[in-house]
C-alpha cells in the first residue's frame, strides 16, 4: 500500500468520525433547546395561572 493510498483512508475516517460527532453534538444541543423550551412553556403557564387567581382574589375582597 502507497503512502498516498493510506493518507486517503486516513482521511475518509477522520472525515467520517468528524461528521458523526458533529451529527450527535448537534442531537444533544437540540434535545437541550426541546427540554428547556418544555420547561419554559410550564413556567410560563404557571405565571399566568397565578397571576389569574390572584387578580381573581383581588377582585373578590373589593
Amino acid at each position: 500500500m502507497t503512502q498516498v493510498t493510506s493518507m486517503r483512508r486516513r482521511h475518509k475516517f477522520n472525515n467520517r468520525m468528524t461528521r458523526i460527532i458533529l451529527l450527535i453534538s448537534f442531537l444533544f444541543l437540540f434535545g437541550r433547546f426541546v427540554y428547556s423550551a418544555i420547561g419554559a412553556w410550564y413556567h410560563h403557564q404557571d405565571k399566568v395561572e397565578a397571576q389569574q387567581s390572584s387578580q381573581s382574589l383581588d377582585n373578590t375582597n373589593r
